[in-house]
């Protein structure tokens, strides 16, 4: 694979095949509709960031993330980016999406009516 580039779409491929658990818990409950009939997509490449999941009709970003995250200066500059975009970002830690996934959906439900 020498000289081989990944590109976003390859790279969303593979994060989507490789989902966290918390990942796969918020997916199985705002995949087809379930949130208001907004549609989200998840592992979607937004210029040369992947985000986790994406509404684009109400332009809404959500990332879960682990402790890898904490103080992240480079999550503040994707979110800088995203925003810049147009996108409104929503983050939650792993350990909220997988012990109280129903106050995740209640705030991803309040933006989106925002």
């Amino acid at each position: 694979m020498r000289g081989r580039k990944e590109t976003p779409i390859r790279l969303a491929k593979g994060l989507r095949a490789n989902q966290t658990d918390a990942e796969t818990v918020l997916w199985n409950r705002i995949r087809n509709r379930q949130i208001d009939g907004h549609k989200f997509a998840r592992q979607v490449p937004v210029g040369s960031y992947i985000c986790d999941f994406v509404c684009r009709e109400r332009r809404l970003v959500i990332e879960v993330d682990g402790g890898q995250h904490a103080d992240s200066a480079a999550d503040v500059v994707r979110d800088w980016y995203l925003t810049g975009e147009g996108y409104r970002v929503l983050r939650f830690w792993n350990n909220d999406v997988l012990g109280n996934v129903e106050g995740v959906l209640i705030t991803i439900q309040t933006e989106l009516r925002g």
